[in-house]
């Protein structure tokens, strides 16, 4: 996490150099002597929001202190594999949502009625999923 800290760093101080040459550059190339504020406003926050990213990268690799296993070279492959939690492995429903948020945004595309049935749809899927292991074959 350290080295990505550093990168991030690297990162705002090329972005924050790029700004500086790019408002220089159109100040300079321009017939009226005006600096072109879209695309150095948009490298400067490029160059903040490395900066930000840098800065909670930093703060915590300081607050957990300790390496991260990419960052060690004696790791293993198993020490940077987490628990990522359950998930249901025949479990219909989460298509059948995935389904209900697609017919929604065709329904704001197409026309507002579709978005009836979609939400409809949506509310069953999310409650079969929620409630899935309630009941039913695999109900604990």
């Amino acid at each position: 996490m350290r080295t990505n800290a550093r990168l991030f760093w690297v990162l705002t101080a090329f972005f924050a150099a790029i700004a500086a040459l790019y408002a220089v550059w159109t100040a300079i190339d321009a017939a009226d002597n005006q600096v072109e504020w879209v695309g150095t406003v948009a490298l400067s926050l490029s160059a903040l929001l490395s900066a930000f990213i840098a800065f909670y990268l930093g703060r915590t690799h300081a607050a957990q202190g300790g390496e991260l296993p990419e960052d060690r070279l004696d790791a293993n492959i198993d020490d940077g594999d987490p628990e990522l939690g359950f998930f249901s492995p025949w479990s219909w429903w989460p298509i059948l949502l995935a389904a209900s948020a697609a017919l929604l945004f065709l329904g704001l595309a197409v026309g507002i009625w579709i978005c009836y049935f979609a939400v409809g749809i949506g509310v069953i899927s999310l409650a079969g999923w929620t409630f899935e292991y309630y009941r039913g074959l695999f109900a604990r």
